[in-house]
Parts: structure tokens; sequence; C-alpha cells
């Protein structure tokens, strides 16, 4: 009886994934989460506090000391132009470069800019968005940007629409697997049960119907764990008398502790055989 654990999925969740991931050749979807608007625009703030503020008081200083200097007006502004120039494109543009789409207000908020296809950014990606960051960001005081960001659906901004690019949130929550035991009215049948080695396919089934179990309906649920009890049941003895799913649950808890008993015994074994693999016989040149 082949019976499909997986919780099926209905063609808007399966949209949803193709839109807000990554579907690689081998037909796997990474959840590879965009930045949020909100994050988006912190980050830019930053940046061009980092940016622009660096060059005003670069300015303010050459403004300053130009005459003791002895700098004349006129190169004076040629200073504070090719300046102006490297504090937002030269700058930008070796920073995202060297550090991989990363940059002071990026850190802040946990975000990376990364290609279209997940890849890390290079030269010409940076130098495009710094380009156009230029006119998008500094020219219109970020307004730009946040009207072409509110368009779609990664809050991608025109330098990021040109370069093929946008900005990846990479603190995203780590969801933690909690791990079950045995249920306890089956604790005292685990000591003597004989739970044989499953199948791969079906020790996966098991596995992937005791994690989706809560989201199934009670007649989905109840039918499915009756057929994998069933297919089980065959490497176990003696089988309890108790509900599918605990039974399930149960077998799956024993082997899992099983086997993780036989690697750390294996573990062990090779650790005390460690000198004798990884030493010189007896009068042996060590020859480096």
């Amino acid at each position: 009886m082949s019976t499909p654990a997986a919780v099926p999925r209905t063609d808007a969740v399966a949209h949803d994934e193709a839109a807000n991931g990554l579907i690689i050749g081998e037909a796997v979807a990474l959840d590879l989460r965009p930045a949020a608007f909100v994050l988006r625009a912190a980050g830019a703030a930053i940046d061009f506090v980092a940016y622009f503020g660096t060059y005003l008081l670069l300015l303010w200083l050459l403004l300053t000391y130009a005459g003791q200097l002895g700098l004349d007006e006129a190169l004076t502004r040629a200073i504070s132009v090719v300046g102006l120039v490297i504090a937002i494109v030269v700058v930008p543009t070796a920073v995202e470069t060297l550090s991989q789409g990363k940059s002071l207000g990026k850190l802040a908020v946990g975000a990376r800019i990364v290609r279209d296809d997940g890849g890390s950014i290079g030269f010409r990606h940076a130098f495009i968005r710094a380009l156009t960051g230029v006119f998008e960001i500094f020219g219109t005081l970020g307004g730009g940007a946040a009207i072409i960001a509110l368009l779609n659906s990664r809050s991608q901004r025109l330098g990021d629409l040109v370069a093929g690019t946008y900005s990846q949130n990479e603190r995203v929550p780590h969801a933690v697997t909690p791990v079950f035991g045995v249920p306890v009215v089956l604790q005292e049948w685990s000591r003597t049960a004989d739970v044989a080695r499953m199948p791969d396919g079906l020790s996966r089934r098991i596995a992937q119907f005791l994690a989706q179990a809560t989201a199934l309906t009670p007649q989905t649920r109840s039918r499915l764990a009756a057929g994998l009890a069933n297919e089980a049941s065959v490497f176990v003895s003696p089988v309890p008398a108790v509900d599918p799913e605990l039974f399930l649950a149960g077998v799956s808890a024993i082997r899992r502790d099983r086997e993780f008993a036989a690697l750390e015994l294996q573990k062990r074994g090779l650790e005390r055989l460690a000198p004798a693999l990884r030493g010189m016989p007896r009068g042996f040149p060590d020859r480096g």
C-alpha cells in the first residue's frame, strides 16, 4: 500500500513558493526571503548618512583648510566634485564588491545584495547599483527608489531591476524541530521490543507523517497512520495493541535512539583505534 505522507500543496502555496523562492535545476524550492521594504529603507538611510555624511565632513575640512594648503577656488571645486563621485559611486561599488553585497546599513538590518539566482554579486552589479543610486537615492533623497520598491514584491529599486539583483534577508529565525521520546504507554514495551531496520523510503514517509500530522484532517491522519503502521508492523515484534499513530511514534523513537547509540559505540571504537590507525610502524621513518 503506497500512501504519500506529505501534505498536499494547493496551487496558491506552490505559486507563492515560486514567487518568493528560487527553484533550482533539481526542482527544489529554496527559501530565499527578500528583505522587507522597511528594512531596505532603514539600511539605505544608514548608508546614505555614512557615505554622504563622510563626504560633507571631508568637504568642510577642505574648505576650512583650503587657504592654508594653497588651493585656489577652481581647484577646490574640482576636488569637491571628485570627492563626491568617490563618496557616492566609487566607495559603494568597492564596498559591495569586496564584501559580496554587504554594507554598513545592510549589516545593521541583516540583509545582503544577491543576484536574482541567489548567487553573490560582482563588480558589474555593484557598479550599476551605485550609478543608478546617484539619481534615485541621492538625487531624490530616496523618494524615487521608494516608489519603485513599493511596486514590486521583492522591494527592488531601479538599480536592482537593471542589475538583476535584490536584497536578501539573512536573519531568518531557525525553526527548531522538536524531538520526542517513546510515548509513555509504550515505554515498558520499548525495553524488549525487536525493531528491525526499515527501508529508507518507509522511514522517510513515517518521519514526514509524524512531522506534519497536526496539519492533516482527522480522517486523513487516521488513514495514513493506519497504512504506515501496517507497513511498519512487518519489522516489529511484538506489535503493541495501541493507536497506529502512537505505534509509529514509538517505533520511530526506538530506531532513532538505537541508531544513535550504535553510532556512539562506533565512534568510541574508532577513537580507541586511532593511535594504531594513524601511527607509524615501529622503526619506520616519519617523512612528514
